[in-house]
């Protein structure tokens, strides 16, 4: 890893990570890193990028654990020789990007366009990945119902944004529990003066989501078992996923999975980990010893 020192624009503040920049094929990723330990990879949502995770990283990091949070491809400080995207550009990217630094192997905690990346990778490279929460997207073996229409309302504006327009609207009450202060949108929102990520939101959307998306609604993922151990986390009050249709899309977990569980957070909207950062630390910190402790047992039985 090449540390780096000159930031533009200037990265908003948070305690205690190491900032880096990691060199693969074609891409310049920034990676803030904290703590000691087993490697935990945070994947960020849209519009968001590593300093999604100030509140959550240290949590995690202080139960013994190494968090990197890279901004993806399009997002943050992270620098693209090819601004396209394709349907697989950015887990190939996290790929090459574990190569480099050596992990083999790694849990994930990931939220909405993160997500997305995350059942990517443990669908097509599972023995990357030892265990996984994801925040406010359903599973990829969901079945797709009309019902869900909601959940991408935000599209069609994404996929028509242009250069310099804000993303301010995203940060709206539609999907936040608790109104975000400037301070905090300006932490979000000041790398989209960076003409790059402006310009990555419509071949983010067209590229890689449509695509996506497509796949979902054509039931690729149901013929595909889940093998990494997930937990699905939700806000209560994320309008487009209320519990019960979220129950109602995974409800035949058991044939699509290894194993795979749900859990829902009071006071929390979409962007769940700014309006419940303890809770998202506390469930993630839970999932990944229940699942170190079910795999120690296994070992001990054989």
């Amino acid at each position: 890893m090449e540390e780096h020192r000159e930031w533009d624009p200037p990265l908003p503040e948070a305690a205690g990570f190491e900032h880096h920049i990691v060199q693969t094929p074609g891409l310049r990723t920034h990676v803030a890193v904290i703590g000691e330990g087993e490697p935990v990879l945070m994947l960020h949502g849209f519009p968001e990028h590593w300093w999604q995770w100030r509140a959550i990283a240290p949590r995690i990091a202080s139960a013994g654990y190494r968090v990197i949070c890279p901004d993806l491809r399009g997002a943050g400080w992270t620098a693209a020789e090819d601004p396209r995207f394709r349907r697989h550009s950015v887990v190939d990217d996290i790929v090459a990007l574990l190569d480099v630094l050596g992990i083999g192997r790694t849990s994930l905690l990931s939220h909405d366009f993160g997500a997305v990346i995350a059942h990517q990778l443990s669908y097509r490279h599972p023995e990357r990945v030892r265990a996984a929460v994801q925040c406010s997207v359903p599973p990829a073996f969901m079945v797709f119902t009309p019902r869900l229409l909601p959940a991408f309302s935000h599209m069609p504006r994404m996929l028509m944004h242009r250069e310099g327009g804000s993303l301010r609207h995203l940060f709206s009450e539609k999907y936040l529990a608790r109104p975000l202060g400037e301070e905090d949108l300006d932490g979000y929102l000041r790398v989209q003066r960076r003409p790059e990520v402006s310009r990555a939101v419509a071949a983010m959307y067209r590229g890689l989501i449509v695509p996506e998306v497509m796949a979902l609604a054509a039931g690729e993922y149901r013929r595909m078992r889940l093998r990494p151990p997930t937990l699905a986390l939700f806000g209560r009050q994320d309008g487009p996923f209320p519990e019960e249709l979220v129950r109602h899309i995974c409800r035949d977990q058991e044939r699509r999975a290894d194993r795979f569980s749900l859990a829902f957070v009071d006071g929390a909207s979409h962007f769940l980990t700014d309006d419940a950062p303890d809770e998202v630390a506390r469930h993630t910190l839970e999932w990944f010893a229940t699942v170190g402790s079910t795999a120690e047992a296994a070992s001990d039985e054989v």
